[in-house]
């Protein structure tokens, strides 16, 4: 792996102001009969000067290279001039924004989940980036794929089936995220590229099974809401078996209050309206 080295070559300004004198001197020489003088220096003005002049523009890098050899790259904008016979390689530094495709993986118990990720990186090495891999745009879509493969094979996608889990793909959206960022810098960090985000774009059962999950999160949803219900009924029970209690309203052997909790449980706990019936006799007739 190479090591950047950034380099600041002199104002292309001072270059551009050579190759003007060189173009009329190279004019003089032709109008004055020299004409091999006059050729000379105007392809020496072209050749040497003119083709090492660069423009950086804001957000942007050239990687010099000279016969083979990293020579440095050129980070600041501007106007400058470097040896004519480097190659010059652009290098964007802006931030790039990869929307990933919906991926058909499984999660940690085995259910076919759809997932896909947006993430956002940027080059921070141009020399990893230019010679460390044959295409850094391919390595971060192929890269950032396995991680969200990997990623969604670790946890499940919520904890229906796996009660004891303590994150999940749908629950723990920033505790995800956190971890998909750190491996991606990791599986990146060879071609110079960080991220600077990444976020869990779509996140769904696959349609094979997708009905079916419903139909777990809804008994779940009633359940969870039934047991709620009995429990706020059944406190009610126990604080009107208590003031009644206190207050000396009624006297209760065993048998009375089983039936009025019983009855209070019915009102209480039934998802339709109760009509009541009034009873005239008592509780033993």
């Amino acid at each position: 792996m190479k090591t950047e080295k950034i380099i600041n070559p002199p104002s292309g300004y001072a270059g551009l102001a050579f190759f003007i004198i060189l173009v009329v001197s190279a004019g003089i020489c032709l109008w004055a009969g020299q004409i091999a003088v006059g050729i000379i220096v105007g392809i020496s003005a072209f050749v040497l000067v003119l083709s090492g002049l660069i423009i950086v523009d804001p957000n942007e890098s050239k990687v010099l290279t000279l016969f083979g050899k990293y020579v440095g790259t050129v980070k600041h904008d501007g106007f400058f001039w470097v040896n004519p016979f480097t190659v010059k390689r652009r290098v964007s530094l802006r931030a790039f924004n990869l929307n990933g495709q919906q991926l058909k993986v499984n999660d940690k118990i085995g259910n076919p989940i759809e997932i896909a990720a947006v993430i956002v990186w940027q080059i921070k090495d141009t020399a990893n980036a230019v010679f460390a891999v044959e295409n850094y745009t391919q390595y971060v879509d192929i890269q950032s794929e396995a991680a969200v493969r990997h990623l969604a094979n670790l946890f499940p996608y919520d904890n229906l089936e796996d009660e004891l889990a303590t994150i999940t793909l749908r629950g723990g959206a920033e505790q995800v995220s956190i971890l998909l960022e750190k491996e991606l810098n990791e599986r990146l960090d060879r071609a110079g590229i960080e991220v600077l985000e990444a976020r869990i774009s779509h996140l769904a059962y696959s349609p094979e099974i997708a009905h079916s999950m419903l139909q777990v999160q809804q008994a779940s949803a009633i359940i969870a809401a039934r047991r709620l219900i009995v429990e706020g009924a059944v406190g009610m029970v126990e604080m009107a078996l208590i003031k009644l209690s206190e207050k000396n309203i009624v006297e209760l052997d065993e048998e009375r209050k089983a039936a009025m909790v019983s009855n209070l449980l019915v009102v209480l706990c039934g998802d339709k309206s109760v009509s009541p019936v009034v009873n005239t006799g008592t509780l033993y007739h």
